[in-house]
């Protein structure tokens, strides 16, 4: 890293601190009804959530079924279990990354696909359980981190000290990484930072995902291909298409000047207490 890129991580570091001792009932305001910068929704009641791809559905011995893959009764049971669980938990987690987006300077887009819809996470658990059958259903849920999920996205020029200063915020008030994929600096493949993290209170897991506006593009336009990649159905000869497609779309991606060098933020000795948003 060089001297510039020292100097600009303390800088949001330093930053980061002074906005903690500054901050006043106006921004608590801003961040419990969303300021211009943290997007376009005004309350922190989940949108009705994106229904997943292809077909699926509850079958009549209580199981689900979609896209060649299977839960039991039981399974579809706690999978059903964990999205009440995540439903319960969202609103102070969408508080929080709401006022780490406005320190950090960033928009927060696509907050009405917050909540991971119930067939998409059914899909997900079904595909984790194909494909590692000696697992339970339960350690498949344990690996979720998208159930509750946000992006956050800045001009190339200001995406290394907003995405340190939004995930130093984050960290500050309690909630534990739990995953940092920092995937700026490989050859090919997809370009971005996601982020895994573990709310204090709810224990709820939650994703948070730092973009440019070209990978955020990238990311959207490969979406369709990646899923029908990930598919049990997709012949090894198609997968391998597609993965070349998508290499192709985040090879055209700029990579910000010192985005392959962000690190997880240390844990704090002590959480700051979170702002509390005014009635």
């Amino acid at each position: 890293m060089t001297s510039r890129h020292r100097l600009g991580r303390s800088a949001a570091v330093l930053t980061a601190a002074l906005a903690f001792t500054a901050a006043t009932t106006a921004l608590t305001a801003t961040a419990a009804d969303s300021a211009h910068k943290t997007g376009k929704h005004t309350t922190a009641t989940a949108a009705a959530p994106r229904a997943g791809a292809g077909s699926a559905q509850d079958v009549p011995d209580g199981g689900w079924e979609g896209d060649g893959l299977r839960l039991s009764a039981e399974e579809n049971r706690k999978v059903d279990a964990y999205v009440a669980r995540a439903r319960q938990a969202e609103p102070a987690i969408t508080r929080d990354v709401r006022a780490a987006a406005h320190l950090g300077g960033a928009d927060l887009i696509g907050l009405e696909h917050r909540l991971k819809s119930p067939d998409s996470l059914k899909r997900k658990v079904a595909t984790d359980l194909k494909e590692y059958p000696e697992n339970t259903v339960d350690q498949a849920l344990a690996r979720l981190n998208d159930a509750v999920r946000y992006t956050l996205r800045w001009p190339d020029g200001e995406y290394v000290t907003g995405a340190t200063i939004a995930s130093q915020v984050l960290s500050a008030w309690g909630n534990d990484t739990t995953k940092w994929s920092n995937t700026w600096g490989r050859a090919q493949g997809y370009k971005g930072l996601n982020s895994g993290w573990r709310a204090p209170d709810s224990r709820q897991r939650f994703e948070v995902q730092f973009h440019t506006p070209a990978s955020k593009y990238a990311q959207e336009e490969t979406h369709k291909l990646y899923e029908e990649q990930r598919l049990p159905t997709t012949s090894p000869e198609r997968k391998k298409e597609l993965q070349a497609q998508q290499n192709a779309l985040f090879a055209a991606v700029p990579v910000p000047d010192g985005a392959p060098e962000l690190t997880a933020p240390a844990p704090a000795l002590a959480p700051v207490p979170a702002l509390t948003p005014v009635a």
